[in-house]
């Protein structure tokens, strides 16, 4: 059963589809997409303000956090242990980083939602007869195989600037872990812990997602993305 047909959730993706023409009707559904992405990221600033004191807060424990992996060095079970210890005594959090997209997901699934299906609530789905620079905005990466169109030149430039985000955001942790590093490499669990390893490579997922969704879902990724990569530069230097 698609979970997109009950009553209540069919209801809510309804009114979410008028609002949306409704907006776009000032502008186009697209652009409508990307005033509620700048709305979702203006009200997600607390968040990524949240997380430039995290990392102010891990460069601060910093001298602590060596110590400790000197002085357990050879006891990775006591270091670990120390360690989320010290991070939750600090109040100091080694994996803000993931909140703002943990807090968008209900939005972009909805987008995903309002362009991957032929009907809402029993009615035909308007939606996916809008277009992004002549590319359907229910249109998927994948859907290029079957042939590629001019118009799809489009994903291609949502995919370099996704891919320069996440560029961007790897770099910035990767500079920000050294100068908060994280736990010793031979402490159990510190390939989940220290942000310049496997996971400073996160940001890149979106670009598997970006390959299974919607058009107009990866619009808002690319500019949920160019806004969070500004936020959280500008935020480095407030609480450098």
């Amino acid at each position: 059963m698609n979970p997109f047909d009950i009553p209540a959730i069919a209801a809510i993706l309804a009114a979410a589809a008028d609002a949306l023409m409704a907006l776009g009707s000032l502008a186009t559904p697209a652009g409508a997409i990307v005033l509620v992405t700048l709305a979702v990221r203006a009200l997600l600033i607390p968040v990524g303000v949240s997380m430039a004191r995290a990392a102010q807060g891990r460069r601060r424990i910093a001298p602590q956090l060596a110590e400790l992996q000197k002085r357990y060095k050879k006891n990775p079970e006591k270091l670990q242990k120390a360690t989320l210890e010290l991070y939750a005594a600090e109040k100091v959090s080694p994996l803000a980083g993931c909140l703002p997209m943990l807090a968008q997901l209900p939005v972009i699934s909805l987008v995903y939602a309002l362009f991957a299906y032929p009907t809402i609530a029993g009615e035909p789905n308007r939606l996916l007869d809008e277009s992004l620079f002549g590319a359907g905005l229910g249109r998927h990466l994948l859907d290029i195989g079957s042939g590629f169109q001019a118009s799809d030149l489009v994903f291609v430039a949502l995919l370099v600037v996704l891919a320069a985000v996440a560029w961007a955001n790897r770099r910035m942790t990767l500079r920000d872990a050294a100068l908060a590093p994280g736990p010793s490499p031979d402490a159990p669990g510190a390939a989940l812990l220290n942000p310049s390893g496997p996971l400073s490579w996160a940001p890149f997922l979106v670009l598997a997602a970006a390959a299974v969704v919607p058009l107009a879902a990866t619009l808002y990724l690319a500019v949920s993305g160019v806004w969070s990569a500004t936020e959280r530069r500008i935020l480095r230097h407030v609480y450098a």
